[in-house]
């Protein structure tokens, strides 16, 4: 049991090499990014799995009040598990003993984690880009499932360029003054629909900056900005292992929400994203509109919860499995969805009116 940082030389070389292929390829799963989180989280922790002296898996967690154990920032990952050898077996019950838990809760666990299979509850698609056959076949088959969609996308890039300049992407932004700014955009865009403001937590903040300058032969920091003229009006910061993008953060400036920028930067994402080598961007679980638009196909992720059978455990139960049955029932059904979806609108646009009411005396 070790912090991130005390991993040698060799151990990164192993854990990546466990991550040529496969579910745990995973950008949320890279050492790089565990040690990121572990800097700013000191709760982090790597289990190193051995047999017969050799080392056969890494399991990275977070360690909680009365042994709660989760995925390194939890709530921010897309990609929950445990990075090991093909071969690799372990007894679910033993890993958490020895790791001093009580429960391991997770919510985005990767195919390919057989001995936490029959602790699943849920499993559910997570929309993926498929550029592996580069960017025209992805495009292609875009236009096969709406023939008007690219069409109409493609006027409001033209109506965009004429009205506010000429349209630029960049992919690979090292510029923290572009991270930051998205960060702006996407806070306010949880105010206006009622999200919890995750940028208004230090650690968060720090956690993207930090991962900006990650720069390793397999892992990096990808930002991506779509400029009108001199004006950024769309980007999106996620992170990169290999051949896969993870998406995370994508925002636009809400004053040219007319021209649809969101959509026109995930359009010429997916197209410099496949001229730089990249075979899939993982946008994620979740119901969003965006997604429906690009998706060529779904990795599957599954939530749950490992027990071992303990008071502290039962605590655990007690205290989140009613909150997580309720959630995923109203993700479940469209209706419920849409209706949960404009209540919180409505109270975001509430708050609006009473703090600038508030701030005008």
């Amino acid at each position: 049991m070790v912090r991130p940082d005390e991993l040698g030389a060799s151990d990164l070389d192993r854990w990546r090499s466990f991550q040529c292929s496969g579910p745990t390829a995973h950008p949320f799963l890279a050492p790089e990014f565990v040690q990121a989180v572990g800097r700013l989280r000191r709760q982090v922790r790597v289990a190193v799995m051995e047999d017969d002296g050799g080392t056969v898996g890494f399991f990275p967690f977070e360690r909680g009040r009365l042994g709660y154990g989760t995925p390194p920032a939890p709530g921010l990952t897309d990609a929950h598990g445990l990075v090991h050898a093909p071969d690799a077996e372990w007894d679910p019950q033993e890993l958490l003993r020895a790791c001093g838990l009580s429960v391991w809760e997770f919510d985005h666990l990767v195919d390919g984690q057989k001995p936490f299979e029959r602790f699943q509850v849920l499993r559910v698609p997570s929309p993926v880009m498929d550029l592996s056959g580069g960017y025209a076949a992805f495009r292609a088959d875009v236009r096969s499932r709406s023939k008007s969609f690219l069409s109409e996308l493609e006027r409001k890039g033209r109506a965009l360029g004429r009205d506010h300049g000429a349209l630029t992407f960049t992919l690979g932004s090292a510029d923290v003054d572009d991270l930051r700014r998205i960060m702006a955009w996407k806070s306010e865009q949880y105010r206006r629909t009622g999200r919890s403001d995750r940028f208004r937590v230090p650690w968060i903040r720090e956690l993207l900056e930090s991962l900006l300058t990650t720069r390793t032969d397999t892992f990096t920091g990808t930002l991506s900005v779509l400029r009108a003229g001199d004006t950024p009006i769309a980007g999106h910061f996620g992170l990169r292992n290999g051949a896969a993008l993870a998406g995370w953060f994508p925002a636009f400036d809400a004053g040219f929400r007319r021209y649809s920028p969101g959509l026109l930067h995930h359009l010429m994402l997916a197209e410099h994203a496949a001229a730089d080598g990249v075979v899939e961007i993982d946008m994620g679980r979740g119901a969003k509109g965006y997604k429906d638009c690009f998706r060529s196909r779904d990795l599957v992720v599954a939530e749950g919860r490992i027990v071992r059978r303990s008071p502290a455990a039962a605590v655990h139960w007690a205290r989140r499995e009613p909150v997580r049955r309720l959630r995923n029932r109203v993700l479940a059904d469209p209706r419920l969805y849409r209706a949960a979806d404009r209540v919180l609108k409505q109270a975001a646009s509430v708050h609006t009116r009473v703090v600038g009411a508030a701030q005008t005396r």
